[in-house]
């Protein structure tokens, strides 16, 4: 089983997103590089994408450059064109504009976690499409996924990666506004990039003092913090061929090590972020926020 490095989902400055993938060099065998949430964020254009995959590339790493996930403007839809067409890197997908382009070339590809696949006909049609691995949406259960690997197999002879979204906070919902532009009153397109002052999201609270959710550009994102550690052997038994971290403004190369442990079958804790942060419940059929790791430790207290 390979680790995997998402893309970045914050609008970092430069030098810290080149800082960030200096850290982990050499530490993960696949890195998805490219922005995914806002159009507008163009911290590290196109050229820089390709010209830090290449790098990246000949130290060894698989490289593959992620599209948006929601295209509102022809502008970003020529964006994705010319990612899609970039004839170094395999693409992920985030949304039907990206599938589009790569169809009509007969381009392989990663279909993203956005894509909203729940069932092995929609996963047999997307490999018809040119998918060659899968990111299954955050939301589906680990006994969804063993059914979906299932009734893929009956449909299909040809190989399909599948790679987990296994840590970091998870991106549930795209919206045509910008909440972070929202919060501070600011439209959409005059929005001075605001969301650069928060660098894992800004947290959101419900009126009777809860954390919620967290807010990224157009992006909902979970509050809690993605931990998949203790389903590591799960996964291996279906056959799952990687899982993905989710890049965080910390210090990444500790869940990195953690997972690899967690692969070798040694029996690790994740302390970052602190437990009381961490979440696995829809991988168990539950809400996403909860925790097996925390309703275990409160039934034995």
């Amino acid at each position: 089983m390979r680790i995997s490095l998402g893309p970045i989902q914050y609008y970092w400055p430069a030098e810290q997103i080149k800082s960030f993938y200096d850290q982990l060099r050499g530490k993960v065998e696949l890195i998805y590089l490219g922005e995914t949430v806002c159009g507008r964020r163009r911290e590290m254009g196109p050229a820089e994408w390709v010209g830090l995959g290449k790098e990246l590339a000949e130290e060894g790493h698989e490289v593959v450059l992620s599209a948006l996930g929601l295209v509102e403007a022809r502008s970003e839809a020529a964006q994705v064109k010319r990612l899609c067409e970039n004839g170094d890197f395999m693409v992920e997908a985030n949304d039907f504009t990206a599938i589009s382009f790569l169809e009509a070339n007969k381009t392989p590809f990663v279909a993203g976690p956005s894509l909203n696949i729940y069932s092995g006909r929609a996963l047999r049609e997307m490999q018809k499409l040119g998918a060659r691995r899968w990111v299954p949406p955050v939301e589906l259960p680990g006994q969804g996924l063993r059914q979906v690997l299932s009734e893929f197999a009956e449909l299909s002879e040809d190989p399909m990666e599948t790679e987990v979204y296994a840590y970091g906070r998870m991106p549930l919902a795209f919206s045509a506004r910008c909440f972070t532009a929202r919060h501070y009153g600011l439209g959409k397109d005059d929005c001075d990039f605001v969301c650069k002052n928060h660098p894992e999201g800004l947290g959101v609270v419900t009126r009777a003092g809860e954390s919620f959710l967290t807010i990224n550009g157009i992006q909902a994102q979970s509050f809690g913090c993605l931990n998949l550690l203790p389903a590591l052997t799960d996964m291996k038994q279906m056959g799952v061929s990687a899982v993905r971290l989710s890049p965080r403004p910390v210090d990444m190369t500790e869940v990195v090590e953690a997972f690899r442990a967690g692969i070798n079958g040694e029996d690790v804790q994740l302390t970052e972020p602190d437990p009381g942060m961490q979440c696995d419940g829809y991988w168990w059929g539950q809400p996403g926020c909860g925790s097996r790791a925390v309703e275990n430790y409160q039934a034995e207290t």
